[in-house]
């Protein structure tokens, strides 16, 4: 019914040698957040590591730099997300043996 059975599992442990790979590599891909007309500006990985932030020295109210920080990191965690879903969905499915009436990604 399935076919292959052995073939199948090692297209799974590549699929998971795949996933663990991108996973790597997205910790290599900087996203950038910021707010304020530029005044406060986040860096983070696409595994929504926070990697740097930056406030501009004009910036003195502690509420003003606290809602620029929340929006810059909220900006950049969202594109961080999005990247990195994209690529593990696309590492997923690049990997996946190809089972007869399951159609997992929608191909």
């Amino acid at each position: 019914m399935f076919g292959d059975l052995a073939g199948m599992m090692g297209k799974l442990k590549e699929a998971q040698a795949k996933i663990e790979a991108t996973k790597l590599r997205l910790n290599s891909i900087f996203i950038d957040g910021d707010a304020g007309n530029g005044m406060v500006k986040v860096t983070v990985t696409a595994n929504s590591k926070v990697t740097n932030i930056s406030i501009d020295d004009s910036l003195t109210d502690k509420e003003e730099i606290e809602d620029y920080l929340i929006i810059a990191l909220n900006t950049a965690l969202e594109k961080a997300k999005n990247i990195n879903e994209l690529e593990l969905a696309n590492a997923a499915k690049d990997g996946m043996p190809n089972i007869p009436g399951m159609d997992l990604f929608g191909k």
